[in-house]
């Protein structure tokens, strides 16, 4: 189990996790060792998730999840498996953790009257400026 809060825990069966080999610069060690790991997580499909959980997490995520719903994230910051692996579970769990919080209602407001005849008199004035932009006409 993977607590994410108080009332949601991920199960360990629901990622999947598979270990490929780090881009970049890293000598001969980095040939030969498959330290990167790319995670996996159907967000979409998921019993551990509530629904509106479910639809924040997919504007949440972004281009990290795909078509399918599934959430991928990838870690090859570290030079170590198990560092990288904790590192990308830390990231979805802070993804779903920021999923969990619901916005706040905005609530309507209307302008003041003392905002509109400020909004007035500087249209006013802007009239004004635009309007001396005409043809000068002298006296003929």
């Amino acid at each position: 189990m993977i607590p994410v809060t108080d009332t949601i825990a991920l199960e360990d069966d629901e990622l999947v996790e598979k270990f490929v080999r780090a881009s970049g610069p890293g000598g001969q060690h980095v040939n030969t060792s498959s330290s990167a790991v790319e995670l996996r997580f159907d967000a979409r499909n998921s019993p551990s998730l509530p629904d509106d959980v479910k639809h924040r997490l997919e504007r949440v995520a972004g281009s990290r999840m795909n078509q399918e719903g599934v959430i991928v994230i990838f870690a090859q910051s570290h030079s170590s498996q198990q560092m990288n692996r904790q590192d990308a579970r830390a990231r979805l769990v802070d993804l779903i953790e920021q999923a969990t919080h619901k916005p706040k209602p905005r609530k309507k407001t209307r302008p003041t009257r003392a905002s509109k005849l400020r909004r007035l008199d500087g249209k006013t004035r802007r009239g004004g400026v635009k309007a001396m932009r005409g043809r000068v006409r002298g006296e003929d």
